[in-house]
């Protein structure tokens, strides 16, 4: 009688550790969904100066981060963040400034941006003639 008391203990115990996260307030609420569902946005940006991306070593890099909510280590993020959800993360799309005024040094500056933009992999290298056409160009985006 006795090792059948045990049983029914252990037994009882067991179920209760079980099945007790089955029962009550775990079955009641299901999980609660996120808010929303957003693509990740995350990039890398460098500058170098040379030619090309393939030559150069880059002297300074930052990172964007667009999404849930603009983040990193670029100077600029929320504007930079904008900018991109302008023109649907086309790099070539930002403009230039019209009021810059250049000079024609040519001193090239190389960035680059590898990352994600809205769940798709972006690679991205365009070479500025100097650091001032880089900085008139996407205005916030590129200065860093």
């Amino acid at each position: 009688m006795r090792n059948t008391a045990r049983w029914a203990v252990t037994l009882g115990l067991t179920a209760t550790a079980v099945c007790g996260p089955l029962t009550g307030a775990a079955l009641a609420e299901p999980a609660a969904a996120p808010q929303s569902l957003y693509a990740p946005s995350a990039l890398v940006l460098t500058l170098g100066h040379g030619a090309s991306a393939a030559t150069v070593t880059p002297e300074r890099a930052v990172t964007l981060t667009c999404a849930p909510r603009p983040s990193g280590t670029h100077p600029a993020a929320s504007p930079a963040c904008a900018e991109l959800r302008a023109t649907d993360g086309d790099f070539d799309a930002l403009g230039a400034g019209s009021d810059v005024q250049c000079t024609r040094e040519y001193n090239p500056v190389v960035v680059t941006v590898d990352g994600v933009w809205r769940g798709k992999r972006v690679s991205y290298e365009r070479t500025f003639a100097n650091e001032c056409v880089k900085n008139s160009f996407g205005t916030s985006v590129f200065a860093f």
